[in-house]
């Protein structure tokens, strides 16, 4: 594989550096509160060089959404040999790693607590974060449905189930309480009886995909749990 061009390499870097940034700063002040000079300083940049990179706070905001959503599609969007049930069990892991790190928590309780007086920050919290990602679980299971291996009427509605099947109790148990953020056992006995329900519910060959979710073995804690 050629590598990339220094200049490019250079740009992907500043940018994942602004990224970074821009999601230090949203989780601690929120959308409203958070200005482009804040997030160019924290990313160690002129106010020129940022704007040269993302035009508007609303652009970078979708941005930085949109590098947190990638992550947790990552699965879905590099299918393995490993078969449905491991996509969907690593899928499960990488969606409770965004999602209930510190900062991305406190981003949504910012964001919450700031939809009913400005809807219009909400509204863009939720398409270009949990609407993207329900997109691609729906389109993750539509292609499964082809492929026989699942059966539902409604892909809305089964993607649905799955996230709120997998994570939906003790995720909204850590926004409300902190201090509340499930270790891994229990992220693994949620992940693992979440799964096992859809499975039951959808899975063409329950028996076995129950079988398989129960050999699969949790991934290795990142350097930050």
């Amino acid at each position: 594989m050629t590598a990339l061009p220094k200049r490019q390499q250079n740009r992907i870097l500043r940018e994942r550096r602004i990224l970074d940034a821009a999601l230090k700063v949203f989780s601690e002040k929120g959308f409203v509160s958070a200005s482009m000079d804040d997030i160019a300083a924290e990313a160690g940049l002129t106010k020129p060089t940022l704007y040269q990179y993302f035009p508007s706070k609303d652009e970078l905001f979708t941005a930085m959404m949109s590098q947190e959503r990638d992550h947790m599609l990552e699965s879905f969007e590099y299918p393995s040999a490993s078969g449905m049930v491991a996509e969907l069990y690593a899928f499960s892991w990488h969606y409770a790693d965004v999602v209930l790190r510190p900062d991305l928590l406190n981003l949504a309780r910012l964001i919450i607590g700031e939809a009913q007086r400005l809807p219009d920050v909400g509204r863009a919290y939720q398409a270009s974060g949990p609407d993207r990602v329900l997109a691609g679980m729906m389109t993750y299971l539509e292609r499964q449905r082809t492929a026989g291996r699942l059966v539902f009427d409604d892909a809305e509605l089964a993607a649905e189930d799955l996230w709120g099947l997998i994570l939906s109790a003790p995720r909204n148990k850590a926004l409300h309480i902190p201090d509340a953020v499930p270790d891994r056992a229990t992220i693994e006995r949620y992940i693992r009886n979440g799964l096992g329900v859809f499975l039951r519910a959808y899975s063409t060959a329950s028996e076995k995909d129950l079988a398989v979710l129960s050999s699969l073995k949790p991934p290795p804690a990142t350097e930050t749990e």
